[in-house]
């Protein structure tokens, strides 16, 4: 009996010191494991906040401290007196991490974490960029916060121009220069503009910037099948910007109407939009309208109406009241025929007042003749192009300061 129970606390005893060995290996890892991931620069990504990484090495030092405070007292229990059988393994050294140097490194390179209290003095000292305005009457508010905007106006975009065109400023702030405005500049390249041009272009037309370019190249194809050549297409795109605008469907059918309606052949008729692009562009009621002015209360057969529409392209967008007036003064009050306005039809272009007082002093002088067939014929030509001082001494053989003065006596 006494043997059996000398065996049964041997065994007891081996049990116990197998199970101290075991936790010491695990508490040994435990502290390599926890060693291994607080490496400086792998704490530094794993927390980005000096608050935290003080916090968690606090709680580091603590922890390390206890299991050391632990595994040291548990080395020194009674029971390991039974360990004088077996070999006792020599216990593992486990250096320590020197926190006072991880905390000085975080101090020069980790950010200031949002929680932490700082200075006045700091605080005056922090410079935020306030942000763009919700809304605004002009679009130099949002140039400080769009690069889109700069490089318009370094282009040579006029921005206080530009913002009278309607929604043209809410279209601006939202589009991206390299992604949506870059190709429509490649495009216009392509078809003629230069670079010094794209800023006067632009701020007569920014809505082109919203179209697709393959959209464009359409209708530039068009004008180019229908024998426009490539020189007047782009002199077409300067002088009439939203000439681009228009599909190709509404392009032929205005080029199909000003051919049926004036009789013009094809030639004509390119060279007729080509000198006027804007008659593509603008609204035909009005055209009609001095279409029929000119046959129905004029009295000019489509012959001559032609004539006028190709020497002249701007009669055919005159407002009706001054083309009626001009005519009643130079036909009513001058005497001049029809034929004679049809072969000079840029009478019709000239300021009413320029020809009242022009006419009056050669009437004053005695030299109003205005009949071809007649001596001292004076043409429609000499009567308004020339300037004052020249229309003076060739025509009215007077001195300028003379006309100067009759001009007072109106």
């Amino acid at each position: 009996m006494p043997l059996w129970t000398r065996q049964l606390s041997r065994c007891c005893s081996l049990l116990n010191t197998y199970n101290i060995i075991k936790s010491a290996e695990l508490r040994k890892q435990s502290v390599k494991m926890w060693t291994c991931f607080l490496e400086p620069s792998e704490l530094q990504c794993f927390c980005p906040y000096r608050y935290y990484c003080h916090m968690l090495l606090k709680n580091f030092r603590t922890l390390h401290l206890e299991n050391h405070r632990q595994f040291c007292s548990s080395s020194t229990e009674p029971h390991q007196t039974s360990l004088s059988l077996i070999d006792k393994p020599k216990p593992e050294i486990v250096p320590t991490l020197n926190t006072e140097e991880l905390l000085q490194d975080l101090d020069d390179e980790l950010p200031i974490s949002p929680l932490e209290k700082i200075s006045e003095d700091e605080s005056l000292q922090i410079k935020a960029a306030p942000p763009p305005p919700l809304e605004s009457f002009s679009l130099r508010d949002y140039v400080d916060h769009s690069e889109t905007l700069r490089k318009l106006v370094l282009l040579g975009v006029n921005l206080s121009m530009l913002e009278k065109h309607p929604n043209a400023g809410q279209l601006l702030v939202k589009l991206d220069f390299e992604t949506d405005i870059k190709k429509i500049l490649l495009f216009l390249n392509d078809i003629g503009l230069e670079d010094t041009q794209f800023g006067a272009f632009l701020t007569k037309n920014p809505y082109i910037l919203n179209e697709e370019v393959e959209d464009l190249k359409t209708r530039v194809d068009y004008l180019i099948s229908k024998k426009f050549p490539k020189e007047a297409v782009t002199q077409m795109v300067l002088r009439a910007p939203c000439l681009l605008h228009l599909s190709v469907e509404n392009l032929d059918d205005r080029l199909g109407f000003f051919q049926n309606v004036l009789g013009l052949n094809p030639r004509k008729t390119r060279n007729l939009v080509t000198r006027l692009p804007r008659l593509l562009t603008g609204k035909l009621e009005p055209i009609e309208e001095n279409l029929a002015v000119y046959e129905e209360e004029l009295g000019f057969s489509k012959n001559e109406i032609r004539h006028i529409a190709h020497i002249v392209p701007k009669n055919l967008s005159i407002g009706k009241k001054k083309l009626t007036q001009v005519f009643d003064y130079v036909h009513n009050v001058m005497g001049i025929s029809h034929e004679l306005m049809v072969h000079f039809p840029q009478i019709f272009n000239a300021k009413l007042l320029r020809i009242k007082e022009r006419h009056l002093f050669l009437k004053f002088l005695g030299r109003a003749q205005y009949d071809p067939e007649q001596p001292s014929y004076i043409s429609l030509e000499k009567l308004i192009a020339m300037p004052d001082d020249v229309f003076c001494a060739e025509v009215a053989k007077a001195e300028v300061t003379d006309f100067e003065k009759f001009l007072k006596t109106l």
